[in-house]
């Protein structure tokens, strides 16, 4: 039995609790309680109140110190973290005027990072994960998750995964693998990209499953990748394999939203190119959409239409896509915020897509919100008005951090 410890006092706390999966939000819903403590059950939340009400039921206290405000840690549901080299000179060709599919056709683009991370052992794959986890863990990100996909041949990415799993083992923060073996065909394989499909099907996926190295199956549909029809096929038979399935979804091109849909996808995630026919399709149906506004703000690119998106009806996540080519800087809570202003989202839409939200489209139910039998994961910012969070972009991080319970930045 754990000691019941109790930490505060904190100016504010946002506890993001009872927030509906779907539609817009007013800030009223954040669940703001002032003058606030937190009563921590090992890695349990007992309690949320104001930290006079819990001072009774606590065995220790935790004090903290100055003005801070409190939410849950927040929750990145799509990045591919787990690469070897560098893309900066597909940065600098994309600043002078090529774009991305005349990037790749040059020698730059996701092959030119599938050579280097074949290239890479899985010891120094885990670490490289594991520091950029630890990077965003201090940006506030107490959970992400993380995907292959730059292996693209049975041994590559089963070292991508394993390498994951390894990280999960260096780094505080819970990183959540995903088997992207369909991000491209890879320029070595022989035969077509539905027989790259098929190949995947059949020598990739049932070893991620029987060695539980994933149950979560993602695949890139558009220019340049795979098709929908491809696509369509390949997602039936990893559902029949059991995996939980996730489209790369209109970042260039229309049909991936309506893929998601047909085939009962946990989320769609991109929509750069949505139109309102894939708005009210969205709205239609129970996939989640996640905007990733850093591969916006990597390729000069339009913002998903995030407002209309919350307007019809749908829910809405939004993700760092933290990778070497497309969105490189990494800093969740920036692109939010800066998404949000360009998109005129309430902060509690914005909040409540890093944490609440986000945590459904991970089938995450044990965390996003501050309630009793949560996992005790929350960050503190050095305020004491929530406002303040995004007011700043991004300029104002967390001062203090718990993952489990335990205190691990300030």
């Amino acid at each position: 039995m754990h000691k019941l410890k109790l930490i505060g006092p904190f100016a504010q706390a946002l506890t993001m609790d009872g927030i509906p999966l779907k539609g817009p939000l007013s800030d009223d819903r954040l669940g703001v309680i002032h003058n606030a403590g937190i009563l921590v059950n090992g890695i349990a939340i007992e309690a949320i109140g104001t930290f006079r009400e819990l001072k009774s039921l606590a065995s220790e206290v935790e004090q903290v110190e100055g003005e801070l405000t409190l939410m849950p840690g927040m929750i990145d549901v799509h990045t591919h973290i787990c690469w070897a080299g560098s893309r900066a000179g597909d940065y600098a060709m994309r600043l002078s005027g090529k774009n991305y599919l005349e990037i790749a056709q040059l020698g730059g683009g996701i092959w030119s990072t599938v050579t280097r991370t074949r290239e890479t052992g899985q010891e120094d794959l885990a670490l490289i994960t594991a520091k950029h986890a630890d990077k965003m863990l201090q940006q506030g990100v107490t959970t992400l998750e993380v995907k292959s996909g730059y292996g693209l041949h049975a041994e590559g990415e089963w070292k991508m995964l394993k390498a994951i799993h390894r990280a999960g083992e260096i780094t505080r923060a819970d990183l959540v693998p995903t088997c992207l073996a369909a991000h491209i065909k890879p320029k070595d394989f022989a035969g077509s990209a539905r027989e790259y499909l098929e190949y995947t099907v059949k020598n990739i996926l049932p070893v991620v499953m029987s060695g539980k190295l994933s149950n979560r199956v993602d695949i890139y549909v558009d220019e340049g990748a795979f098709d929908l029809q491809d696509a369509f096929h390949y997602l039936n038979e990893a559902r029949e394999l059991g995996f939980d399935l996730v489209v790369h979804a209109n970042q260039f091109t229309r049909g991936g939203v309506s893929l998601a849909v047909r085939v009962g996808a946990l989320s769609a995630d991109h929509l750069e190119a949505c139109a309102e026919e894939d708005i009210h399709v969205l709205a239609a149906s129970d996939v989640i959409p996640v905007a990733l506004p850093g591969a916006s703000m990597g390729l000069g690119a339009p913002f998903a239409p995030a407002r209309k998106l919350l307007d019809s009806g749908t829910s809405l996540v939004v993700a760092s896509d933290w990778n070497p080519g497309s969105a490189p800087m990494g800093n969740l809570l920036m692109q939010a915020a800066v998404m949000g202003a360009y998109e005129k989202l309430t902060m509690a839409e914005t909040l409540a897509a890093l944490t609440s939200r986000a945590s459904a489209a991970l089938r995450l139910s044990d965390r996003g919100a501050l309630r009793p039998g949560m996992m005790a994961d929350f960050i503190a910012f050095p305020c004491s008005d929530y406002r303040e969070i995004l007011y700043n972009q991004g300029g104002m991080g967390p001062e203090v951090m718990w993952k489990k319970g335990r205190r691990v930045k300030g």
